[in-house]
């Protein structure tokens, strides 16, 4: 019971110097008993009840069904070749079901929490599963607590436990807190800090008591990160089409059977046929293929540094319209650096005079922001806010010894930053045995606390001209796309409260630091452009800075394309609604102005996605359309309420997710037209060829093959395309459009029906060839088998050779790379190769009822099956010539 031990009792009991943490060696010794600090999750299905799932189907009873009735009719070769159909598909499934598990796996794993540590005297980030107990945990606002923690520092600390104890409000933790009743409740453990709850204001440092199952939230299994793979609307729809085609389907075939019986036909071979065709028809593998085909994208998506923690964000990417992203760290490299210091002395440019040339008041302004900072900076190795690790470097850059600083000086109190405040304060016992205040803040905030100024080693009252002097030095700056920060302190004593600590201050000097845009940001912009995107910049920047970013950037072109969070205040969500669209930079916004933004342009009728980082962003990110969180700079709270993280922070790789989004939406919708063309060519075949009252063109058996040879690896293939590097030159696409939007439905349709139509002229030229018309009395059976045959062939032939054309719907195959997809080609060239050894190897000739075709029969079978893939490129021609 760790709540019941001081500071001391539990540092010793673990055997940890809070100073230096763990050493890596000893993390290594502990993570081999402790294990890894994850939760178990829900036992995986084994790949035995995956394959028994695949078989649990009413389809496939009724093919087990067919199955016993053709072992009665004592058809014990179509038995077993229906019951070999069956179990590979089953296979196949099993094979998909399986490869979207380790996707969905592997995705899940990317967005483990991380956890700020230190070990070796070295602070560091890992990932929340290599924590061990003993290890020394820092705590910030929004991260996620990685294990169970006994604080041994505390300031202003607050956590949100309302997933272990209930409790809606933070709780506010105190360090020095000792516990002596072993019954505390959870909710008043107020040393303590548990696993899974979200830091949600100030700073602590914690040692791990308790890790993995070991935690409370362990213990009540709750387990986090571990839900059910749920299927995505984009997902679900295509169940309810699969569905829908499903009732169709067998509409069909019950016809069928009905117009059988009263032609007279054989009964029993036509149930067998109906059924057949019932389960070849319908798309069963639909639902399959596009978790296949979605697990696959998105784990490309992640190598190329965007993690989509949630799948319906796919299919929303190719509708974004509006991509509204912070400045820092997203457009701009989040590299800042200190190039100007303002005094009462004056400018002090480190490009140009160099550090010689600083003053004792810079160095003591630089001083103070060392000293009013939570980040670290070690031999390039640094933690916290890139804004306070630029204000370490300027320390550096002036030979001021942060080691000896940090030796004899100790952090007393502290008032951490708020977005409404936008200052931090923090008490500091000095070296002289003397107390001190010092903040720092937007120079905004801090002038409505300063009333002195320090000038000449001393302090004095500020004055009117000195006010002015500091704004215009912020002005210039600003115009320099500079980003300000200024500093103030006080002379202070050990009592001083937080409510005072920010009161009569002196202002010391200002500070401008540059962040240089990334050099790709301006090709994605511009490529967004071209792609129908508009970009809008949103920043806590100053209105001149933030414009002197976006001209750079091709963002915005003049002043009255930017607006400030405080005239947001001024005006009506009615007149933002109406104006919204004419904005282009948001300047000195905070995350509360995010949430107005998305909601106003979203009533425009825009796809929005918005990027954030920080606690307070995590209400606009789950406002948007899309939000989307940075991976480095982001905050735990701000991935947990994000679609999408950036594990580079960089504008760029939204740009190149909405790309790879939209390919992936196409790729689907690529297997969607192939299967429903296919299938539909299918039941044409059989539908014209009984109505007309000819023999039933394929049998069971065949249509089983086809089905299998066509309904997996060329629709699979298909998902797995590169995609139309020209994809991005088309206009978003509109968030209510279905797969059969812009003359998809209708090219299935036809190409469908052609191709039904071209198989059942093959099917008449069967009988032809060899003397004889469909309708005669008295065929001979080798007759019938060689009109199957070649049916049987050009089914095949024309459905995979199509598949080659449906790669791009609107560029004919010589404009595209036509062996660009080698999954196609693979799966093309394996099903006409499994075709060929079905025609030629005798035993399975004649388990399929076929007949060797002649030359004429193989010409005939080859030119009618690349009729629907020429006649789709000579749409396509026309289309292009018309245009």
């Amino acid at each position: 019971m760790w709540f019941t031990k001081s500071i001391d009792e539990t540092l010793n009991q673990l055997n940890v110097d809070p100073q230096t943490g763990l050493t890596d060696a000893e993390a290594k010794i502990r993570r081999k008993s402790s294990g890894p600090n994850r939760l178990e999750s829900k036992k995986r299905k084994s790949v035995f009840q995956i394959f028994i799932s695949q078989l649990n189907d009413w389809l496939i009873y009724v093919l087990f069904a067919a199955v016993i009735i053709t072992i009665i009719m004592a058809e014990y070769i179509d038995s077993v070749i229906i019951l070999l159909v069956i179990l590979i598909n089953a296979a196949i499934g099993v094979f998909q079901e399986v490869k979207a598990g380790k996707a969905i796996d592997a995705l899940k794993q990317l967005s483990v929490p991380k956890a700020l540590i230190k070990r070796n005297s070295h602070v560091s980030e890992i990932s929340s599963e290599e924590l061990v107990p003993g290890d020394i945990v820092i705590l910030e606002a929004g991260r996620v607590v990685p294990a169970d923690l006994r604080l041994i520092e505390a300031v202003t600390l607050q956590t949100e436990e309302s997933a272990l104890t209930g409790e809606s409000l933070p709780v506010t933790k105190d360090a020095g807190a000792v516990h002596t009743d072993p019954a505390t409740p959870l909710g008043d453990r107020n040393n303590q800090a548990f696993m899974s709850s979200t830091v949600t204001y100030g700073r602590g440092i914690g040692i791990a008591v308790a890790t993995a199952m070991d935690t409370e939230v362990g213990k009540i299994a709750h387990l986090i990160g571990n839900e059910d793979y749920s299927k995505t609307p984009l997902e679900k729809r295509l169940n309810e089409l699969g569905k829908m085609l499903g009732k169709i389907a067998v509409a069909v075939c019950v016809f069928i059977f009905a117009l059988s019986w009263l032609q007279g036909r054989d009964l029993g071979e036509m149930f067998l046929t109906a059924v057949s065709l019932a389960v070849a028809s319908i798309p069963e593998g639909l639902a399959a293929i596009v978790a296949v085909v979605l697990s696959i994208g998105v784990t490309a998506m992640s190598r190329k540094n965007a993690i989509i923690r949630k799948l319906p964000a796919v299919e929303t990417l190719g509708s974004v319209n509006i991509i509204c992203s912070d400045k820092t760290g997203t457009l701009t490299q989040n590299k800042m650096t200190v190039t100007q210091v303002y005094t009462s002395d004056g400018l002090y440019d480190l490009e140009k005079d160099g550090t010689v040339a600083a003053t004792d008041t810079v160095k003591f302004a630089a001083t103070a922001m060392i000293l009013c900072s939570d980040a670290t900076l070690q031999d390039e190795d640094a933690t916290g806010d890139p804004t306070e690790v630029a204000l370490l470097a300027l320390g550096d850059s002036l030979g001021i010894d942060r080691v000896h600083l940090a030796k004899k000086t100790s952090r007393k109190d502290e008032k951490s930053f708020d977005s409404d405040r936008k200052m931090m304060s923090v008490l500091v016992h000095t070296e002289d045995d003397d107390y001190k205040v010092f903040s720092k803040g937007a120079l905004g905030s801090l002038k409505k606390k300063i009333t002195h100024v320090y000038a000449n080693v001393n302090r004095r009252e500020i004055t009117d001209n000195d006010l002015q002097n500091f704004s215009e030095a912020a002005r210039q700056m600003s115009d320099l796309a500079l980003r300000t920060l200024a500093v103030a302190y006080k002379p202070a004593d050990s009592d001083t409260g937080r409510e005072d600590m920010e009161n009569n201050l002196v202002l010391l000097g200002l500070v401008g630091m540059m962040d240089p845009a990334r050099d790709e940001v301006k090709p994605s912009i511009k490529m967004a452009k071209e792609a129908g995107i508009k970009t809008v910049m949103i920043t806590g920047d100053h209105r001149n800075t933030a414009l002197a970013i976006a001209k750079d950037l091709d963002i915005a072109t003049e002043s009255g394309q930017v607006i400030t969070g405080p005239e947001l205040e001024n005006i009506t969500a009615e007149e933002l609604n109406n104006r919204v669209e004419h904005y282009s930079v948001f300047a000195r916004v905070s995350p509360e102005h995010k949430v107005r933004i998305v909601h106003a342009l979203k009533a425009k009728g825009n796809t929005v996605s918005m990027t954030g980082d920080g606690v307070n962003d995590a209400p606009s990110l789950q406002a948007a359309d899309i939000g989307v969180a940075m991976g480095i700079t982001g905050t735990d709270v701000a991935k947990g309420a994000a679609d999408m993280i950036l594990t580079d922070d960089n504008f760029s790789t939204i740009v190149k997710a909405i790309e790879q989004g939209r390919n992936i939406y196409s790729n689907i919708r690529k297997s969607v037209i192939f299967l429903l063309t296919c299938n539909l060519g299918e039941v044409v075949l059989m539908v014209v060829a009984l109505l007309a009252g000819w023999p039933s063109p394929l049998i069971a058996t065949q249509l089983l093959w086809i089905n299998l040879l066509t309904d997996t690896l060329p629709a699979i293939a298909l998902g797995m395309d590169k995609g139309d590097p020209e994809v991005m030159k088309e206009k978003p696409r509109p968030v209510d459009e279905n797969f059969f939007s812009d003359g998809a439905g209708r090219s299935a349709i036809t190409g469908g029906i052609f191709i039904g139509l071209i198989t059942t002229f093959g099917y008449w030229y069967g009988y032809h060839e060899l003397g004889y018309m469909p309708w005669d009395d008295q065929i001979p059976e080798e007759v019938v088998k060689n009109a199957r045959t070649l049916a049987f062939m050009v089914l095949v032939c024309s459905q995979l050779f199509y598949s080659l054309g449906l790669r791009n719907r609107k560029k004919p195959l010589y404009k595209t790379a036509i062996f660009g997809n080698k999954y196609l080609i693979g799966a093309i060239l394996m099903g006409l190769l499994l075709q060929v050894m079905v025609m030629f190897i005798p035993v399975l000739r004649d388990a399929f009822k076929l007949h060797m075709l002649d030359a004429r029969g193989w010409i005939m079978a080859a030119a009618l099956g690349l009729l629907p893939l020429i006649a789709l490129e000579i749409i396509k021609i026309l289309r292009l010539l018309r245009k």
